[in-house]
């Protein structure tokens, strides 16, 4: 079973904000587009997230999406400090809307504990609005 990372999108208003700052970070390499995202901190369990694990997005206090994670490389900065770039696909899968209290850095998140991607989920329709999904589901009545 894959584990997946969890990280906040601060500064991210919406969906379609974080698609557009992401698609100015986009690099094509060896015939995909990938993003990749910048750490301090390198996974110690980066094989099980290369294993099928992706990348869960907390926007405005309610996990809206994921993206999976192709790689995981690590490098030095001027000042001598490592770092680690993860590379995730720039598909962005969207996931039932679940709130999330805010954190520092990114976190581990177990396949149980992820939320479910919305198209598995029934998701049809017109897209409701994350805030009010959110919102509906902290009342219980999503």
């Amino acid at each position: 079973m894959p584990l997946h990372l969890i990280k906040l999108a601060v500064g991210v208003r919406d969906l379609d904000h974080l698609a557009e700052l992401q698609d100015r970070r986009a690099v094509a390499a060896g015939g995909e587009t990938r993003i990749p995202v910048y750490t301090r901190r390198l996974p110690k369990r980066g094989d099980e997230l290369l294993a099928g694990g992706s990348i869960y997005w907390v926007i405005k206090g309610s996990v809206l999406v994921r993206q999976p994670i192709l790689a995981i490389d690590t490098g030095t900065d001027a000042e001598g400090e490592s770092f680690c770039t993860l590379q995730i696909a720039a598909d962005r899968v969207q996931t039932v809307p679940t709130p999330h209290r805010p954190f520092q850095g990114w976190r581990y998140l177990s396949a149980e504990a992820a939320p479910q991607d919305l198209s598995a989920a029934g998701g049809v329709g017109e897209e409701m609005p994350a805030h009010l999904a959110a919102e509906l589901r902290a009342l219980g009545l999503l």
